[in-house]
């Protein structure tokens, strides 16, 4: 009986390991970095088709850029919830976009389309795709994040947001990525 009470305890203790790890992981640049540039191709924004630099497009205006290794129905309330955002704020020129980081890149058009779609996000957030699942060089994308949200202006990094593999996104989630986007609007 002593044996089974400590492996439950053991079994316990290591599930809320994992979970209190995939709450508090750590991904994306840190409060106060540089932003570099990297391109990514738009599969559903004004520049459909194209591959190009949004960090660079944007230039110093304020920017949210989600960076996803899942396109789920949570994600898409957060990437509605931003072009909301994004469209209320258009006289202080907030912009936003999503980067889908996939090792299957010629698979991800028609999925973001379908996301675009599904999820009624209009043209406010382009979805784009980043050839690979590692993310942009520099942006230290940790593999243990399932999704990382950089809020920036004037190319600093105002607010990081990130979770875990298989962390759905709550509502709270969404509502403080949504009052972070105020950090760059000052």
């Amino acid at each position: 009986m002593k044996k089974f009470v400590a492996a439950f305890a053991v079994a316990v203790f290591a599930f809320a390991g994992v979970v209190w790890a995939a709450e508090n992981v750590k991904s994306g640049l840190p409060v106060g970095q540089s932003v570099p540039a990297f391109n990514v191709t738009d599969c559903t924004g004004p520049n459909e088709g194209k591959t190009l630099c949004y960090r660079c497009q944007y230039g110093n205006r304020p920017v949210v850029a989600v960076f996803t290794r899942r396109l789920t129905d949570d994600l898409s309330g957060l990437v509605k919830e931003l072009d909301t955002a994004v469209g209320s704020n258009k006289e202080k020129d907030l912009k936003a976009f999503v980067v889908y980081m996939t090792d299957e890149p010629d698979a991800a058009n028609s999925k973001l389309k379908a996301l675009a779609s599904s999820g009624k996000i209009s043209k406010n957030v382009p979805l784009t795709v980043f050839q690979t699942s590692e993310g942009p060089d520099g942006y230290q994308i940790s593999q243990d994040a399932d999704v990382t949200v950089l809020v920036w202006n004037k190319s600093k990094v105002q607010a990081n947001e990130a979770f875990g593999k298989g962390q759905k996104l709550s509502a709270e989630d969404v509502k403080r990525v949504i009052a972070d986007t105020q950090k760059a609007l000052k």
